[in-house]
């Protein structure tokens, strides 16, 4: 297994997956060109603030959730493995919320691309 996978479904080829007793009320669409540009740039850019901001003791994204008004907290490899679905399946995979994270160790998404570049400037600087 790949780490940046994320996590085996538990229920993986079990005929008996609870999932299947849901009904998949919008199937997924495949991205558009633009959509799929916009996902490998993510990726990308997740990458860099990874390559930057895991030394400084950060451990992933948190996002502001729309459904449920609370932040979730995804790993480096969890986010980009959700990012990777988004490519494949047109969504994301389901997945279970971080048990008790550490949320000092989790930055927005617009936190470490402005921490990112400015280390990048700082960097060209020198």
């Amino acid at each position: 297994m790949n780490l940046d996978d994320g996590p085996l479904d538990p229920f993986l080829d079990d005929p008996n997956d609870p999932a299947s007793l849901l009904d998949d009320h919008e199937p997924s669409q495949p991205l558009s060109e633009d959509e799929r540009e916009d996902v490998l740039a993510d990726l990308a850019e997740l990458a860099e603030f990874r390559a930057v901001l895991s030394s400084q003791g950060v451990h992933g994204i948190t996002v502001d959730c729309g459904d449920c008004g609370e932040q979730h907290f995804f790993s480096w490899d969890l986010m980009a493995s959700n990012l990777r679905a988004l490519l494949g399946e047109g969504r994301t995979s389901v997945h279970e919320p971080a048990f008790a994270p550490d949320q000092d160790a989790y930055v927005s998404w617009d936190y470490a691309r402005g921490y990112t570049d400015a280390v990048n400037a700082l960097t060209k600087r020198h």
